[in-house]
Order: C-alpha cells, then structure tokens, then sequence
C-alpha cells in the first residue's frame, strides 16, 4: 500500500478497518476530557468494557453460592479453566490440550525449566538472547544455580554483532551448532521486548532438536500480537503473561505450551500439586501424585477465578477478531507508523529505528532509540496525551495495538514529532 501523511488518509483506513468497531468495546484513558493516544499495549493492555461484567458475575456467584461454587451454574470454578483451553489454543497455535491457564509467567517459567532443564553430564548449558528481560535472566541464572552451575559458564548469551541491534537469524543458528554437545536448552523469548524483534521460533526449535536440546519460549510479548504456530512448529514448552497484547488485567494469569509428546509423559519430571493431579480421583486425597493427561498435569493450586474471569472476556474478543485479521491490520498499523517516522528525515545521531523493517520479524512494536533529550521527549508526550513506554537507557516503545488503536492514533503521534523536531 502507498501511504500518505494527511489526516483525511489515516481516517479513511479507519473506516475501511474491519476490525474498527472493537475499538469500542474497550475504556480509552482520558487526558483533558479526550481519548488519550494509548500507544503501550505492549506494556499493559487496556481493558475490555465486558471484563467488569465478567468479574461480576464470578463476584455475585461467590455472595449468592459461596463454596457451592465451584460445582453450580455456568463456569463451574472447579473445571474453570477448561473453558479457556480452546481459545487459547487458537492464539498461540496449539492443541487445546496443549494449553492451560494458570499462576502467573515467572512462576510458569519455573515449573517449565524444573522439566525441560535437564542438565546431564556435558549437556548442562542453557542458550539465551543476550538482553532478555529481567525475569527470563533470573529464572535461568537462579536454575543452573540450583543445579550447582556458575551462571558466566553455564548461560551462553547471543548477542547482535558489533553496531546492530538485532540479532541476525543465522548468528542464532551458528551459535547453536557450535554449542551443540553441550546444550540442555535453548531457552528465548519470542518477541525481545527491547527491540522488538520477532525471533524465527520455528527454526530456532529445529535446530535445537538437531544438536539434542530442548527448546522453550517466553511469549510475553509475542501472545496476542504475532502468528503462532507452536505445535506444528514442535516447540517444547512457551510460557506467556496476559496483560499485555491480551488484555487480561495488571499483574493477570499466565498461560503454558507444553507438546503433546511430553504433555502425555506422566513419567516426565515436575513439581507436582493437587490440582495437577488426576481429576477423578482428586478428592480421595490420597499419596502418590497421578498427573492430569497434557499441559493440565502441571498444575499446582485451585484456579485463579476472578483473573480468569477477565482473560475469558478478553479471550472472547480475540475470538471474534481472530488472529488472523489482527495480524493483518498489526502490519499495516506498524507500517503506517514506520512510513511517518521515516518522513521525519531525522539522522541516525537523533532518532533511529532499532526494529526490524520486515514485517515477519516484527509485531506491532517499534522501538525508538532517542539519542538526544530521549527522556525529555518522552515526557513531552506523555504530557500532551500519548501513552507510550520508556526503556534505559534512551528507547521509547510505541506500540500500535489493533484491537483498539485507529489509524489516526499512529498519524496523531506522527504529527507530534513532525512539531516536536521542526521546532
């Protein structure tokens, strides 16, 4: 498509959108009496107008039923999260019993590395992107540990060459053909939540079965933003929070990928609670821990309703959207935003693009790396009404997000910086 940088253009895609009308459907936070430009789904989704009757409904069973809960009405709490498998199956491309809600992501990382973290003789190193978030680094730093690994031998990081950003697909590869003979895991996120860069998930599993490694993602940033294909793609395990791309609320419930070639195993270590345990026989209380067939066996408590009740809703929409069309309008939304921010002229020295161009290996971030008054330009625009995300030292995180952001959202925040650089 041949964009144009004029208002009346950014709205005529908005209602040739036909995905428009979910907009609706969700609360727009206000600044000075009009919608905010909310550019930071990436970071916190925004909140579905039926969430509140969601959670409602679960509160008012509570009041009118109390423990009975759990085996009356409709969305018994007891086989709550059954009800979710389905749809999230269809989000991230699995099979329904590949799925299950539970506990929330670092927690879910944990329960994953504690099964598909083997280290055995030589085969005791885990392969990462260097700059992965936080979290992902701890959890892995925090299990070699508990393996009795020194973390500076036992992670190997891949990092982007020398004056890139990103990592180059075949560095990854390389890397872990090099490495082969000693990997346990190949363990990334799918979408760096930094750049922004979508890493070739499929091909990074392939290789890592070749040299015999297990391979796992985080899909925070990845869930409810990209194409995902985990099962034919033969992933091990994925993990993903749900309050991002999805809508799900602050501090939401996690969801787990577990193959169905392991999700079958009994035998396959994990840490085991009643909840994972065999449904029909649960309540006899008995020793001896019997796992639920697929990702189920890998809970550990009660299911968390209220949070769920709001990831149901959520869940809903994106069934009425589906992923496909979201991700057709993601790449037009993001592309819209590259074609502004490039008629900006600006040099490298001032404002620079550190996401991928091609659309495959991007979702609906771009990251700008700000290389003067980076924190003083954000400011600016939060203060003028743009929601958006700062990241140390100097990258501001815009995300267009294609349940709710019109495409005069991303011309509005063009129009921004076309003042704020021409003054």
């Amino acid at each position: 498509m041949s964009f144009q940088n004029t208002l009346a253009f950014a709205q005529s895609l908005d209602q040739a959108d036909p995905l428009r009308s979910f907009r609706g459907q969700f609360y727009i936070p206000q600044h000075n009496g009009k919608d905010t430009v909310y550019l930071c789904g990436n970071s916190l989704g925004l909140q579905p107008k039926s969430a509140r009757a969601a959670l409602e409904a679960e509160m008012a069973k509570w009041a009118e039923l109390g423990v009975e809960g759990h085996f009356t009405g409709e969305n018994q709490w007891f086989t709550y999260h059954t009800g979710l498998a389905e749809p999230t199956a269809r989000v991230v491309g699995a099979k329904p019993g590949e799925v299950v809600v539970m506990n929330q992501l670092t927690v879910n990382l944990h329960l994953m590395l504690v099964s598909f973290y083997r280290p055995q003789g030589q085969r005791y190193k885990i392969l990462t992107e260097a700059g992965a978030f936080p979290s992902d680094q701890y959890a892995l730093e925090s299990q070699v540990k508990f393996h009795g690994f020194n973390p500076d031998n036992a992670i190997i990081e891949v990092a982007p060459r020398e004056g890139e950003h990103i990592l180059r697909a075949e560095d990854i590869i390389r890397t872990i053909q090099e490495h082969g003979q000693e990997l346990a895991l190949v363990m990334m996120g799918g979408v760096n939540y930094y750049t922004g860069q979508v890493f070739d998930m499929a091909a990074i599993t392939q290789a890592a079965h070749a040299v015999g490694a297990t391979c796992g993602f985080d899909l925070a940033h990845a869930a409810g933003n990209v194409t995902l294909q985990l099962h034919d793609w033969d992933v091990d395990f994925a993990v993903w929070c749900t309050y991002k791309y999805m809508n799900s609320g602050p501090g939401g419930t996690s969801g787990v990928f577990v193959h169905e070639r392991h999700a079958q195993n009994p035998e396959l270590p994990r840490l085991a609670g009643w909840w994972g345990h065999d449904q029909s026989v649960r309540f006899q209380m008995k020793k001896g821990f019997i796992p639920m067939a697929g990702a189920e066996g890998w809970q550990l408590s009660n299911s968390q309703i209220l949070p769920m009740a709001v990831h149901k809703a959520s869940l809903e929409l994106f069934d009425q959207a589906g992923m496909e069309n979201l991700r057709a309008k993601s790449e037009q939304l993001t592309g819209y935003l590259e074609f502004l921010l490039k008629g900006l002229r600006q040099p490298k020295e001032a404002l620079e693009v550190i996401t991928p161009e091609e659309p495959s290996a991007r979702g609906c971030q771009l990251s700008l790396l700000v290389h003067q008054n980076g924190r003083q330009l954000f400011e600016t625009l939060m203060a003028n009404g743009f929601i958006l995300d700062w990241r140390e030292p100097n990258v501001i995180r815009v995300a267009p997000t294609p349940l709710y952001n019109t495409f005069e959202d991303v011309y509005r925040f063009g129009l921004f910086l076309v003042a704020h650089f021409n003054q």
